[in-house]
């Protein structure tokens, strides 16, 4: 398990969910147990926004051997609740599609299938840069994102021109939470931290 930095914020204390909310504002639900949460009843996000950050975070699938394609194990890690990491039960598959857990929702399939079996705990850990304005406002540079999936490469730097079906909102300016997905399948989470990055580095040699 990564050690989070000093410098992170704590998203899952392993205890409760009182720093999340639905979407309409109503106290989250999410079952508590084993230091994990369990997604049920509807979509979650934090209070805290970001801008640019880091993230990382462990989910683990059930076991749905019955079950295939976006019924096996569905969820989605929402970036500013906007852009879509899927999470899924993709064991196995040889040549994951835009669908398949790591993918940019409907829009960048993964580099590799990183996925573990069913019921192992399984890492992302996400660079996220947000989309970026000239000195009148307009959008010169879409979101970017870098993905590692059980330390894999997955996702390498790519732009994301559209936010997700399911987004939160289209205010792609301003800063947003991490959202988890209820799906109606039962994924658990835990060790969910982030770190606000600077905008731009320093100017000094």
């Amino acid at each position: 398990m990564l050690q989070a930095p000093d410098s992170a914020v704590v998203l899952f204390n392993g205890q409760d969910v009182d720093n999340w909310t639905q979407r309409n504002g109503s106290p989250a639900t999410w079952a508590i147990a084993d230091g994990a949460m369990t997604t049920c009843d509807a979509d979650i996000l934090t209070e805290e926004k970001f801008t640019d950050f880091m993230l990382h975070l462990q989910f683990m699938t059930p076991d749905m051997p019955e079950a295939t394609g976006q019924a096996k194990g569905n969820s989605g890690v929402f970036l500013q609740g906007r852009y879509e990491i899927q999470v899924l039960d993709s064991y196995g598959i040889e040549v994951p599609g835009m669908g398949d857990c790591g993918a940019v929702y409907n829009e960048h399939a993964s580099l590799v299938n990183a996925c573990k079996p069913p019921l192992q705990w399984q890492t992302y850990d996400v660079i996220f840069r947000a989309p970026r304005v000239d000195d009148s406002g307009n959008q010169v540079e879409a979101a970017r994102v870098t993905v590692l999936q059980n330390g894999l490469v997955i996702q390498n730097n790519v732009h994301i021109p559209s936010t997700s079906a399911g987004a939160v909102d289209e205010d792609i300016l301003e800063p947003g939470p991490l959202l988890l997905q209820y799906h109606g399948d039962e994924v658990r989470y835990r060790d969910v931290w982030a770190v606000p990055l600077p905008l731009k580095g320093s100017d000094v040699y």
